[in-house]
């Protein structure tokens, strides 16, 4: 069992920056690709960016890359989202997950993670 908790969410400008934490429970978390998803209300959850287990591969959603960083410090058991250039679009509810790795490369389709956060909001102003 995995338990993420995530923070960092807040109200911002557009094109500032936020930079999301999610912690996790256990002595385990270099067993788990690692993935970062949003929501708004009314939509389906969207895939942002994840990380494999060592922190060498990430893969992006189109609509983040180059100005989100996702990275991993398995050794405070945490994963990060560094958003940059933030625009109204990016406000949503985001979510960290954990894939318990299966695979060489994460996953992007939320049905493959086993574990969620309970969510932390990002409002970006116009």
């Amino acid at each position: 069992q995995v338990q993420l908790v995530e923070s960092g969410g807040g109200l911002v400008q557009a094109g500032g920056s936020l930079r999301l934490s999610c912690a996790a429970s256990g002595r385990t978390f270099s067993s788990y690709h690692m993935g970062w998803f949003r929501q708004t209300p009314g939509k389906e959850r969207e895939f942002v960016a994840a990380i494999n287990w060592s922190g060498g591969r990430t893969i992006y959603a189109d609509s983040v890359k180059g100005r989100f960083t996702i990275s991993r410090d398995n050794a405070k058991n945490t994963v990060y989202l560094q958003m940059n250039s933030l625009k109204p679009e990016d406000t949503a509810v985001y979510y960290c997950a954990a894939d318990r790795v299966s695979n060489l490369l994460p996953y992007s389709e939320p049905s493959k993670y086993d574990y969620w956060g309970q969510g932390t909001q990002v409002t970006v102003s116009s």
